[in-house]
C-alpha cells in the first residue's frame, strides 16, 4: 500500500530537488568557466554575477519553503516522521551546500566574493556535531529541541549567504567608508555567523550534555 504525501512533505522535497538543480547547474557553469566556454556577464556596476543572481533567486525561493512547510505541517496537523526525517536534510542541503560553493574561487566570476575556508569547516563541522547528539537523543527516545542561539545562527546564515551571492550588495557601495579593520561587510556577516554558529553548538552541547552519559545497564552491555 502506497503511502500518501502530504503538501508539507511535498514541498519538503520540492526544496531538495531545486537545491539538486541549483548544485548541478552551478557544476556546468563552473566547467564551461574552467575551460573558456562562458564568459561572466556582470549586471551593471552592481558587480553581480548573472548566475550568482539566478542561485540568490533559488536560494530565497527554497528559504521561503523552509518556513512554509514547517508552518503547514503544525497548523494543519500534517507533521510526519517522513517529514520530520526530509527537513532536516533540506536545510543542510540548502545552506552547507552553499557555504562550500562558495568557498571556492569562481571559475567564471573573476572578482566574485568568496567564504573563508575555515569559517564554512567551522559551521560544517558544528552541524555534524550538534546532528550526532540528536541521534544519540533520538535513540534514547529523547527530543532535543532547539535553542535560541541556534535560530539566531540561522538567521545570520539566512542574510550572510545571499550577500555573498549578490557580491557584497548592496553593502559594496559602502564599504570603501564602513570597513572594519579591514573587513567588508559582507564578510563581516560571514564571521557573525560563523561566531554564532560555534556558540549555539557549545551550549547545546552543554545543554544537554546528560544525553551523552551512560547508564549503568548500557555500560555492562
Amino acid at each position: 500500500m502506497k503511502t500518501k504525501i502530504n503538501l508539507p512533505t511535498k514541498i519538503t522535497l520540492a526544496r531538495i530537488v531545486l537545491v539538486a538543480v541549483l548544485l548541478v547547474v552551478l557544476l556546468v557553469f563552473s566547467i564551461l568557466g574552467r575551460y573558456g566556454l562562458y564568459e561572466d556577464i556582470v549586471l551593471g556596476d552592481t558587480g553581480i554575477s548573472l548566475i550568482y543572481l539566478i542561485a540568490f533567486i533559488v536560494f530565497v525561493i527554497a528559504a521561503s519553503t523552509d518556513a512554509v512547510d514547517g508552518h503547514l505541517a503544525r497548523k494543519w496537523n500534517m507533521v510526519t516522521d517522513l517529514g520530520k526525517f526530509l527537513d532536516p536534510i533540506a536545510d543542510k542541503m540548502l545552506v552547507n551546500s552553499m557555504l562550500i560553493f562558495l568557498c571556492v574561487p569562481s571559475s567564471f566570476a573573476s572578482n566574485q566574493l568568496t567564504i573563508p575556508v575555515f569559517c564554512v569547516i567551522l559551521m560544517v563541522l558544528r552541524d555534524l556535531v550538534v546532528d550526532t547528539l540528536r541521534f544519540v537523543a533520538a535513540n534514547k527516545g529523547v527530543v532535543l529541541a532547539a535553542n535560541i542561539f541556534g535560530k539566531l545562527k540561522t538567521v545570520a546564515q539566512m542574510v550572510a549567504i545571499p550577500v555573498v551571492l549578490l557580491n557584497g550588495f548592496p553593502f559594496s557601495y559602502f564599504d570603501a567608508s564602513w570597513r572594519v579593520y579591514g573587513l567588508s561587510i559582507a564578510h563581516i556577516l560571514i564571521y557573525i555567523a560563523t561566531i554564532l554558529s560555534i556558540l549555539s553548538g557549545i551550549i547545546y552541547v552543554v545543554q544537554n550534555k546528560a544525553v551523552l552519559k551512560e547508564t549503568k545497564e548500557q555500560t555492562h552491555e
